[in-house]
């Protein structure tokens, strides 16, 4: 056994190299997870910075001064959010307060559906609907309390918000106009042989770049998409469900498949089975269906390639780990262990003991 870990040791970790990228990222996860917390809006500024140094490139590339550049994008950025807050965020949250005062007839209206199914299906027993609704009550119980919870932990964060809408802009600023200084500084931590590292950086920040700034677009054009065609039928809450479903994209495959229930119920409860269902449904499944042949493969041709089952446990792994955050970065994650795990091998190649 010792000599099989020995062997195994050697063809791993003969590379100095090796070593210190393993050190470097060992030292990065136990960073991020001791003091994630408090260092929240460091990361979020150095994610924003990342994101946003593309379009700082493609200025300076139009003979744009970098501190202009650097002005701008971040200006345009925070019009951005300040448009969003004003224009989306009070409709938004108006229909939320609708739906909500909407849904015990929508429970009302479920339940007496429910029970007519043992009727129209003899399989389904009066005994099962029964525990399935009891059950059903209590969790919208607790979920209720869970909102409540929710608003007034919000309400007592709010001086929190203005302190992050404050501080990550600034951080994204002198991040973005003293990126090279910032780099250097970094620099003088580290091995001076990191050509491992190097690679597997190289590597990471022309996917991950890509797939981000392309996740963001995709996110945008998906709930446009979605939100004309509802708008255009009719469909109650059809803000609300579009952003829902724009963000849904963040998951592959498992967000599409659950932003459509919540899409069907609505459509169902405001028009039944009839044509309008049908219709909307199907120009629903038609945005999905473009956005997966054609949209995805114009965004992400060649950034990532991720088997699906890795995708998914990506996703449950760092979801667990950092909840909403750990999903949203779960397929860059993913794509920095297949970086590594790729270049291990090109590394031994290059460099035999």
């Amino acid at each position: 056994m010792i000599r099989v870990l020995r062997e195994w040791y050697e063809r791993h970790f003969s590379d100095p190299q090796a070593v210190i990228l393993a050190l470097i990222l060992i030292l990065g996860g136990a960073v991020i997870l001791l003091l994630g917390d408090v260092l929240t809006p460091v990361i979020a500024g150095v994610v924003i910075a990342y994101t946003l140094e593309g379009l700082v490139k493609k200025l300076q590339a139009l003979k744009v001064p970098r501190l202009l550049a650097v002005i701008g994008v971040v200006l345009l950025s925070m019009l951005i959010v300040l448009i969003f807050f004003l224009g989306l965020v009070p409709l938004l949250t108006k229909q939320l307060s609708q739906f909500f005062g909407e849904l015990p007839n929508m429970l009302v209206r479920g339940q007496q559906l429910m029970l007519t199914l043992p009727e129209q299906y003899p399989f389904i027993s009066q005994t099962q609907i029964t525990e399935l609704m009891t059950h059903l009550n209590s969790e919208l119980a607790s979920l209720g309390q869970k909102v409540l919870s929710l608003s007034v932990s919000s309400a007592i964060n709010v001086f929190t918000l203005v302190i992050y809408m404050v501080v990550v802009p600034l951080l994204v600023f002198f991040f973005l106009k003293d990126k090279q200084q910032i780099l250097e500084w970094v620099q003088q931590f580290l091995p001076s042989k990191q050509g491992l590292a190097y690679h597997v950086w190289r590597e990471v920040d022309k996917k991950i770049g890509n797939y981000i700034r392309g996740k963001l677009l995709e996110v945008l054009i998906v709930g446009l998409a979605t939100f004309i065609p509802l708008k255009i039928m009719g469909l109650n809450y059809a803000a609300l469900l579009s952003l829902l479903v724009g963000l849904s994209v963040i998951i592959p495959y498992v967000g599409a498949i659950a932003v459509t229930i919540p899409v069907a119920l609505v459509a169902f409860f405001q028009w039944g089975a009839t044509s309008h269902f049908t219709y909307v449904m199907i120009l629903y499944l038609v945005v999905q269906g473009l956005d997966g042949n054609l949209l995805v493969p114009l965004l992400f041709s060649e950034v990532v390639n991720i088997h699906p089952v890795a995708i998914i446990v990506a996703v449950l792994v760092f979801g667990g780990l950092w909840g909403v955050w750990g999903v949203f970065f779960a397929i860059p994650l993913a794509t920095l262990i297949q970086c590594v795990i790729n270049s291990w091998p090109q590394a031994r190649s290059q460099n035999p003991p």
